[in-house]
């Protein structure tokens, strides 16, 4: 939720950031909605002032009928008072959900266009694997191998569902510990391990509800929703706390399934396991105050990338331009790791910086001193990374000639010191 007051200062301003972003905002509405509020407001406590200099009168009249003429005059007045308290609180409930679907405001530095066509690639590190056979598939490697099981997974739960198998599933644990221990102990991280469904409440103060409703899944009986990101747990830690300075920068990264419909996927290549409704995910989420936030997003960067690195996987870093920033980022960077299977670079971590975007939204926020005014937090997220991305491009990269798969070097100790998958006897 961004700041009422820059709407109503700078409207025009506003409508022109949100028109780099090309999407729709009840900008009008909410403009609309706070003239009225504020007149209403004014009306209350004109009446209130009424009524209290009023009834102060009352016992300084001496005329009985003048006296009773005043309190029938009073009882109007209040009765008039609770039609505008109720008018006011409709009000408020109108204005605070059309916040709700404003988007968060490109910061200055993100380059303006119109979709992910204009994204910019800010570097490339690595060397793309030359191969002296022709690479294959994922989606062919691993029934090969015995490893991913995609008939079975359909039958199991229906379309982009798929079963990993032995090495498979022990790959898939060991990328996990592995990239959880490596934010733990090298980049300072605190883990958490939340609950994979979360109240109505975790969902707006995310930013993921209303706007994204049909493509969270949801327990409507109990109103649970299920995370499509640990982001959304991690961002309400805090919720409705006011944080003292030394607590902040808070790092935070957690492991989680993540549920997603994947209804906004239509017409994408979701060969594979490339895009899933189910997927695991290590997140990394960060607090901080507002003069910090854009140094620890280059910081997330660099703790993103250092997976990447760790695995000898080429890599690439492509900032997003405003077209495809989504709701929530004032600045996104993608990381994108090169998967010579399918002959394209796939995106394996998302970092942004929601600047107070998400924190009003959940009242998270912390005081410079004792006694200060209390100030928004800045939040920050970024896959730390997402799975099955790496996943198709560890066994793509380290595929031999002879079929098996290679262990890279750093997830050898999680798999019980196995350095080559090969076929599943």
């Amino acid at each position: 939720m961004i700041d009422i007051n820059l709407i109503r200062e700078q409207p025009a301003w506003v409508k022109a950031q949100i028109s780099k972003l090309h999407t729709e905002a009840p900008v009008e509405q909410i403009l609309a909605l706070d003239t009225r509020r504020r007149q209403l407001l004014q009306q209350v406590e004109e009446d209130k002032h009424r009524r209290n200099v009023v009834s102060k009168s009352i016992g300084h009249t001496q005329s009985a009928a003048e006296r009773q003429t005043r309190i029938e005059e009073m009882r109007a007045v209040a009765a008039h008072i609770q039609i505008l308290d109720e008018q006011l609180r409709q009000i408020d409930q109108g204005l605070r959900e059309s916040m709700l679907w404003m988007p968060n405001l490109p910061h200055p530095s993100v380059p303006v266009g119109t979709s992910d066509l204009e994204n910019v690639v800010l570097r490339q590190e690595g060397i793309l694997p030359i191969f002296d056979f022709t690479p294959i598939p994922h989606w062919d490697l691993g029934p090969r191998l015995g490893i991913i099981d995609f008939e079975r997974g359909v039958k199991l739960s229906g379309t982009r569902f798929y079963l990993l198998k032995g090495a498979g599933s022990r790959l898939q644990r060991a990328l996990i510990q592995w990239m959880l221990d490596l934010h733990v102990s090298q980049h300072n991280y605190t883990e958490i391990y939340p609950p994979f469904m979360v109240r109505r409440e975790m969902m707006v103060g995310a930013g993921q509800l209303p706007k994204f409703a049909d493509n969270i899944y949801h327990d409507a009986e109990e109103d649970y929703w299920w995370l499509g990101t640990a982001e959304i747990a991690l961002t309400n830690i805090h919720r409705d706390e006011i944080l003292t300075v030394e607590q902040l920068p808070a790092k935070y990264v957690s492991y989680t399934p993540c549920f997603r419909r994947e209804k906004m996927s239509a017409g994408r290549d979701v060969r594979g396991i490339k895009r899933g409704h189910q997927f695991d995910k290590v997140e990394m989420y960060r607090l901080t105050t507002p003069e910090t936030s854009y140094d620890a997003l280059e910081e997330m960067v660099e703790d993103a990338a250092d997976v990447c690195r760790a695995l000898e996987i080429p890599f690439r870093l492509v900032q997003m331009c405003t077209g495809d920033l989504g709701f929530q980022a004032a600045k996104k960077y993608d990381l994108e790791m090169w998967a010579p299977g399918c002959g394209e670079w796939l995106e394996v971590s998302s970092i942004s910086n929601c600047e107070a975007f998400q924190a009003r939204r959940a009242n998270v926020r912390f005081r410079r001193a004792k006694g200060a005014k209390p100030e928004f937090v800045h939040t920050l997220n970024g896959s730390g990374l997402a799975l099955p991305r790496v996943m198709v491009a560890v066994l793509e990269t380290y595929q031999q000639a002879d079929g098996t798969v290679a262990v890279p070097s750093v997830l050898q100790p999680f798999m019980g010191g196995v350095d080559r998958i090969c076929h599943a006897s």
